[in-house]
């Protein structure tokens, strides 16, 4: 469309037809009305003009909604009923027969919402004090916006880029609040934000400003910020802008005292920031704290690329000590500290593979906690590769006009390199390829929608999947795969599901325990009453045990989907198209193939991962004795195992006689409670109580040799491990920090 309209085309349209005028023009445009506007101001007042609709209809009901997303099924939900307006009822009527068929989810099981990265200096710039009054900022620091406030505070709003901070200026003769902290980016400050500041500066009103040095503009792809200043140069143009006081704090403060700073700008350590941030409240008129810590993204890719250090220093929990009470998730706030489900109750792990080497998960007095120094790891074990010809070729599903995939995941897992693996192999296959990507905030650990239509000529249609209308719905993450959102595209007659149940947490499941995944129960009753067939598989935990990393989960979820006959996909174009992408070729061809033989011969693959690592789905096991003494009061089925176990386990804490009188307060309630779920209940907190991990039970289990096979597994048999402790008596003494023994 030209832009702006031209008189003379807009003419030809309306009147110039061999049907003669126009009687009525229904414009759909994205946002806000400007092609709809400007065709009524050309032809206001023009004797012959149609009736122009877009946004509203003449009552002034919505038509197509100025906000949002103006997707297949919006469209198509506005013409229909503009054509009911005109007595066409067929669109409207089977739109309702549509609507009619079963019961919609109305809610999603749980939300994935974007959320900072691994080792991000945001999770610590962030923070502040309790009931503190914050702005939110432009790129990454919007994501407050939907964090938890403990962790962020009270955000008041978000304004456009250039902005931050000008509502406080508006808010303050109002409010009874007397202080404001404005978060901000370095990019978003050499933009314009330091006009924002200067305006601040000019009002005399009292305001914080959150500075995020941190060397890039993350949220777009890892640019240089465009004007980008040196620290000094940063600090001494604030300083020359009338800034009362300026403080700098760091993970690394002798690096950043070493950049020769302006004698008044004080620079301290990260761990000091709610202080500094107490101290600036008290300051009369702009202050700015300055977070200089580079971006966890940026580091990530720049050790790969072997252009910065790595550190060696691993961080890793004694799950045994850990009682998964989410306190370094809330220090840390940081997506790699994952909550895990035990014999002993939610307990905490920390995702190695995504573990940027922040550290600031040592932050707090838990005791579970040590330090490694990698030695010479094991050679890892890995499954032999298999050829094409071991895994048979499944009957594929008749290739109509158009084949529809919907692909959902989390962001930074590769679900769009799998949209893009499976557009190229299309093609290559001599056929036509959309795609179209829905990752929005999603590179930061959030919801990734990709949908890919393939036809066998190149038709003019939309590249995303409408309602009811996928052939095959690929769920790489079970949150984003039941939200009735991306769920409304499968249809019970045609859709083949293919679905990952491995749980990745959530930001929230990470600060805050009360909060779980949902039952498996669920993930299935949601998908199952959508789809014609579902396939459910653990991919993260067969990727992991076949190629010792999570990351080849997406491909083995592709070949479980080829396998089903679902994806009209040749397998020689997918496997062309892997190695057309270039990354990792060897394993994500592999990871394929395993993927199909998942679904083509499940015993092989089981065969498979217990030749490599043996069966070790029995899990914690109790010892004969154990299993006698409850045999002989009574107690059979799943009950005996859990309270066998933990006489075990108290016999090693103290002594049998110690087990035997837990076991008798197990055994009375089995008695006379007659309750098997008050039983276990009693069993496993009773436990707890009577295991109370004072200094003898956490010496006991930092020795246990099973936790030291755990690090040797991991990280070598001469690897240094140190643990971290904060004895209360020392801490009484004034030490703030961890020890290291």
């Amino acid at each position: 469309m030209v832009y702006p309209i031209e008189r003379e085309i807009l003419d030809r349209f309306m009147f110039g037809t061999a049907r003669g005028d126009l009687d009525e023009v229904i414009v759909i445009e994205e946002k806000r009305d400007f092609i709809e506007t400007m065709m009524r101001d050309i032809l206001f007042r023009h004797p012959r003009a149609p009736r122009i609709v877009g946004k509203v209809n003449e009552d002034g009901s919505t038509l197509f909604s100025r906000f949002g997303e103006l997707d297949v099924d919006s469209v198509t939900r506005g013409l229909a009923g503009r054509l009911a307006r005109h007595g066409v009822d067929a669109a409207q009527a089977w739109l309702d027969r549509k609507a009619a068929r079963g019961t919609r989810i109305e809610l999603p099981l749980a939300v994935r919402t974007p959320y900072f990265c691994s080792g991000c200096p945001h999770n610590s710039s962030t923070k502040v004090s309790p009931d503190t009054l914050v702005g939110a900022g432009i790129g990454c620091h919007a994501m407050v916006l939907l964090m938890d406030p403990r962790q962020v505070g009270d955000v008041a709003g978000v304004t456009q880029m250039g902005g931050e901070g000008a509502q406080w200026l508006g808010m303050a003769p109002f409010v009874t609040a007397d202080h404001f902290v404005q978060n901000v980016g370095d990019g978003t400050f050499m933009h314009s934000g330091s006009l924002a500041l200067r305006a601040a500066v000019a009002s005399g009103e009292n305001v914080t400003y959150k500075l995020l040095y941190n060397g890039t503009v993350a949220m777009t792809g890892g640019q240089d910020p465009v004007g980008a200043m040196s620290l000094p140069r940063l600090t001494s143009l604030l300083i020359d802008e009338g800034v009362k006081r300026v403080v700098v704090t760091s993970d690394d403060p002798h690096r950043t005292r070493s950049l020769r700073l302006p004698s008044t700008v004080e620079v301290r350590h990260r761990d000091e920031m709610l202080d500094v941030q107490t101290e600036l409240a008290s300051v009369p008129g702009v202050t700015v704290l300055i977070h200089d810590q580079h971006c966890a993204a940026e580091k990530r890719r720049k050790r790969k690329r072997g252009t910065m250090e790595t550190p060696k220093t691993r961080v890793m929990i004694n799950e045994r000590i850990c009682e998964g009470c989410g306190d370094c998730g809330e220090k840390s706030n940081c997506l790699s500290v994952h909550p895990v489900s035990t014999e002993f109750g939610r307990k905490t792990r920390i995702d190695q593979s995504s573990c940027n080497l922040d550290l600031s998960c040592l932050k707090g007095d838990c005791p579970s906690f040590v330090t490694v120094t990698p030695g010479t790891k094991r050679q890892p074990v890995r499954a032999q590769d298999i050829p094409a010809s071991d895994v048979p070729t499944p009957r594929l599903r008749a290739m109509r006009d158009t084949f529809s995939l919907r692909v959902t995941g989390i962001g930074g897992t590769g679900v769009v390199t799998v949209s893009q693996v499976l557009a190229t192999a299309a093609v290559l296959d001599g056929r036509w390829a959309k795609t179209v990507d829905m990752t929005g905030l999603a590179q930061k650990g959030g919801a990734v929608v990709s949908d890919v239509k393939v036809s066998s000529h190149p038709a003019e249609q939309a590249a995303k999947v409408a309602s009811d209308d996928c052939d095959l719905y690929l769920v790489c993450d079970p949150l984003v795969g039941t939200d009735p959102v991306n769920l409304k595209v499968a249809a019970a007659e045609k859709t083949v599901a293919v679905v990952s149940t491995t749980q990745i947490p959530t930001g929230l499941m990470v600060i805050d325990t009360t909060v779980g995944f949902p039952a498996a129960a669920q993930v299935h009753s949601a998908i199952d009453s959508r789809v014609a067939r579902a396939v459910y598989l653990d991919s993260g935990a067969v990727s992991t045990a076949l190629f010792g990393d999570e990351q080849y989960a997406n491909m083995l979820m592709v070949g479980a989907a080829y396998q089903t006959g679902a994806l009209s996909i040749s397998a020689e174009s997918i496997e062309r198209a892997i190695e057309l992408n270039g990354v990792a070729v060897s394993a994500n061809t592999q990871a394929f193939r395993r993927g199909r033989q998942v679904v083509a011969d499940p015993d092989a693959v089981t065969a498979v991962l217990d030749a490599l690592h043996g069966r070790d789905d029995a899990g914690t096991e109790p010892g004969d004795a154990a299993r006698r003494a409850v045999d002989a009061v009574g107690i059979t089925g799943d009950l005996a195992r859990t309270v066998a176990i933990r006489y075990d386990e108290l016999t090693a804490y103290a002594d049998e006689r110690y087990a035997r009188e837990y076991l008798d307060v197990v055994r009375r309630a089995h008695t006379e409670a007659g309750d098997a779920g008050l039983t276990d209940a009693i069993a496993r907190n009773l436990y707890k109580l009577m295991a109370y991990k004072d200094e003898y039970e956490v010496a006991r289990l930092t020795a246990d040799p099973d936790f030291a096979s755990q690090v040797a597994e991991q990280f070598g048999d001469d690897a240094k491990v140190a643990v971290r402790l904060h004895p209360p008596t020392l801490r009484a003494l004034g030490k703030k920090e961890k020890m290291s023994l």
